[in-house]
């Protein structure tokens, strides 16, 4: 006789059996990272054994889950199916586990910023977060790039030029937009009477958006400066930069708004949208009454 009462060890009717769970962990962050040695740095663990673990469960799906060329990998067809399930999976597990920990005892929001904007225009405005909302704790972290809510975060504020994992819901903050920018000392001399950069300005470039030039040029209309170029690493270096005279900067308005008002910064041309937008990300749709709510309302009534 064939018993069909799944609950029954001798059952024959077995349920689905999952891959190992360690093995689908170390997929699924060499497949967000698209890179062994990058997932084993994540995960604390080395090259040798995220590729040991992404092996076994090739073995045991029987398939290649990658195509490995030279130094890089990529994802097969049938990688890309089982990445985009599993990264969902574990933003689930993720998000269940930290609402769980907050029923529990009261743990703070993990909200990730990218650094320059969480320096420069999110720190300063968190006093009025928590003088309007005094029951939500807010934690601030430094982050950029591709978000994985595995990781222990709750939300997280980015520009769209990643685009969203899968089990990710985006809500629209602002549209970005950017402009020169330099020292009011040094006005006269990299500004024209058009209130565009003069031919022999020194332009201050960032490695972090080596286009931003390029794309001001094209959006406002006219050549890209030919003035020397000197790079940097990041915005905040180049905005210092540019304070202290050295040249003129692009500035992405919310990062260079208080500089502007205290008078560190001018922007004589103005600032114009440069097609991109930023967005708060979470692991799933955003329901009233949370604090998850709170951050968002908040960041939309900044802008």
């Amino acid at each position: 006789m064939i018993s069909d009462d799944i609950d029954e060890v001798s059952s024959q009717i077995k349920s689905a059996r999952l891959p190992p769970l360690g093995a689908l962990r170390c997929f699924e962050a060499a497949a967000r990272l698209e890179s062994f040695s990058r997932a084993g740095d994540s995960l604390h663990l080395t090259h040798g054994a995220i590729s040991r673990a992404v092996r076994s469960l090739e073995d045991d799906l029987g398939v290649a889950l990658f195509e490995r060329r030279a130094r890089r990998v990529f994802l097969t067809d049938a990688g890309r199916k089982l990445h985009a399930a599993t990264a969902e999976a574990f933003a689930l597990i993720a998000a269940a586990a930290n609402h769980v920990r907050r029923q529990g005892q009261p743990q703070p929001l993990r909200l990730s910023c990218e650094p320059t904007l969480l320096i420069r225009w999110l720190i300063p405005r968190l006093p009025g977060f928590t003088a309007a909302y005094p029951g939500v704790a807010l934690q601030l972290v430094a982050g950029g790039g591709p978000v994985s809510f595995s990781a222990g975060l709750d939300l997280a504020l980015r520009r769209n030029d990643h685009g969203p994992l899968p089990g990710t819901v985006s809500h629209f903050l602002f549209d970005e937009t950017i402009g020169p920018v330099c020292a009011p000392a040094r006005q006269a001399d990299f500004f024209g009477a058009d209130g565009l950069p003069t031919p022999t300005a020194p332009l201050l470039h960032t490695a972090t958006r080596p286009d931003a030039w390029a794309t001001w040029a094209q959006r406002q209309g006219v050549p890209v400066p030919k003035g020397p170029p000197q790079v940097f690493e990041h915005f905040y270096l180049s905005l210092q930069a540019a304070s202290a005279g050295l040249g003129i900067a692009i500035g992405p308005r919310r990062l260079v708004t208080d500089d502007l008002a205290t008078g560190l910064l001018v922007a004589p041309a103005g600032f114009l949208p440069d097609g991109s937008h930023y967005h708060l990300l979470s692991p799933r749709p955003i329901t009233p009454a949370t604090p998850e709510a709170a951050v968002l309302a908040w960041l939309r009534d900044l802008v």
